[in-house]
């Protein structure tokens, strides 16, 4: 049997998971500037924009560490 995952490795992830979403986002509206022919200035604005706007989502879209479930409670077992 499989051990439950442990509640610092569950903020971890969630963690990652947060810095990785904002990180897509920012990125891929520089790339989309570039792909535009837009101008040095624009695509670092365009990454900032992005990169709030991921950080706007990622505060909206997941839930806060202590709102998940603990590793302790187990779901419909015996």
């Amino acid at each position: 049997m499989v051990d439950p995952i442990s509640n610092t490795d569950r903020a971890r992830t969630l963690r990652w998971m947060k810095l990785g979403t904002v990180l897509l986002v920012g990125l891929s509206s520089g790339l989309i500037s570039i792909q535009g022919d837009a101008s040095l200035e624009l695509v670092g604005g365009s990454v900032l924009t992005g990169l709030l706007v991921g950080a706007t989502l990622v505060w909206y879209l997941f839930p806060a560490a202590d709102a998940i479930a603990p590793a302790d409670r187990r779901r419909g077992g015996p």
